[in-house]
């Protein structure tokens, strides 16, 4: 900031030094920053408010000016949030509304159709050791693509993604550009769970020696955990955890069990959710309650209940076209306790599912006015959720209630 020194001064012929001058200008810069803030506050737009089932929905723009956005992951101690850019851009969104420059050190995607710089997590010792997980799509020398994961660390001053380590590659790589997944979950254990898609293969998604519509299961190293479920077995990939999957695009801990939520793309009709457990199978292509996007019947199906598959606990049988889950267990609105929120691609919305249990009692459309394609859904520390527009430009939205 350059700031003039007043004509008083000048007129009066004070014999300022060079570091009186320094220091009269620390003051005046000082002394003009809380105005800053407050101008610039004052140009944020103000929250829009909405009717919904358990009161006054309010809902503030955070960013609008982001370039196809995928995912959000919260700093620790009131630092921001990390945003991926589907074309490949880390950025650090912070509290006082600034949003970065593109982070450096993130690897180079596949950004083509639905590939990109895909999901973001912290290590569960981020505060230890700084490590930041990426997934992305890769392309290999045959021109084929499939879900890479890696991780690096990040700065102290949140510049640079250093030492990035690739640890999974979805092999073969079969896609041209669609169903990549993908999204990354830490359980209480510390193991990380890889959810992917089929890269629009479906016959792989029944194949256990290829990564195609799987969740995987590894270390935070990328080493395979001797539990898994087909660890041994000559004829399967030792780091699947379940298989029979479609496309999925959501993945999150339920927090009163512990166990991994999942939830999938069906093809017209049929998204589901699932809780994977270790060698079970989904059921994609052979069992869904979907057909081609064409109208006609999958051509492996066998109906939507096939022996040795797996049930989902959830399905549309219109596809909403599902993106981003979180499990709403703040205390900030208790109304909103016991909910998931899913993003909607397809219907421009927020789904908030009511839970007993595993079971889903009651659908809410959320959002629906703003006419945005939501790709992810997080609970920030601060008990609101937080949305992400699939749009360029894209937003960053803070929603919760009337309190």
């Amino acid at each position: 900031m350059t700031l003039p020194y007043t004509s008083s001064i000048r007129k009066n012929h004070f014999a300022i030094g060079p570091a009186f001058r320094r220091t009269l200008h620390s003051f005046l810069c000082a002394a003009a920053l809380p105005l800053l803030a407050w101008q610039a506050h004052a140009q944020a737009p103000a929250p829009s408010s909405f009717p919904s089932e358990k009161g006054t929905l309010i809902v503030t723009e955070l960013l609008t000016d982001l370039d196809y956005p995928w995912a959000i992951a919260f700093l620790p101690e009131d630092a921001g949030a990390l945003i991926t850019e589907k074309a490949g851009r880390l950025r650090l969104w912070k509290p006082d509304g600034t949003l970065s420059e593109p982070i450096a050190g993130v690897p180079d995607v596949y950004a083509r159709s639905q590939g990109g710089l895909l999901d973001v997590v912290l290590a569960p010792d981020f505060v230890k050791n700084r490590r930041v997980y990426l997934s992305y799509a890769e392309r290999g020398n045959d021109g084929k693509a499939g879900t890479t994961v890696g991780y690096g660390v990040l700065s102290a001053d949140g510049r640079r993604l250093e030492d990035f380590t690739v640890i999974f590659r979805q092999m073969p790589r079969l896609s041209t550009g669609a169903h990549f997944g993908s999204r990354l979950v830490f359980d209480r254990q510390g193991y990380l769970f890889i959810a992917l898609g089929e890269n629009n293969q479906r016959p792989t998604s029944q194949d256990l020696d290829k990564l195609q519509g799987k969740v995987v299961r590894l270390l935070p190293d990328g080493r395979v955990p001797d539990d898994n479920p087909f660890v041994g077995n000559a004829n399967a990939r030792p780091e699947v955890w379940s298989y029979g999957h479609r496309n999925q695009q959501g993945a999150a801990l339920n927090p009163w069990t512990g166990r991994l939520w999942t939830h999938e793309h069906g093809a017209r009709g049929g998204d589901e959710i699932n809780i994977p457990e270790a060698g079970k199978n989904y059921g994609w292509p052979l069992a869904t309650h979907g057909i081609d996007y064409g109208g006609s019947a999958i051509p492996e199906s066998k109906g939507t209940h096939v022996k040795g598959t797996e049930q989902p606990i959830h399905f549309w049988k219109v596809s909403p076209a599902i993106s981003g889950m979180a499990f709403y267990d703040a205390k900030r609105f208790p109304a909103w306790r016991q909910s998931l929120f899913i993003g909607s691609l397809k219907e421009h919305a927020l789904i908030r599912l009511e839970l007993d249990g595993h079971n889903v009692v009651r659908e809410e459309r959320l959002l629906e006015s703003l006419d945005a394609r939501i790709r992810d859904v997080r609970v920030g520390p601060d008990g609101y959720v937080y949305v992400l527009t699939d749009a360029s430009p894209g937003q960053l939205l803070k929603v919760g209630l009337k309190e």
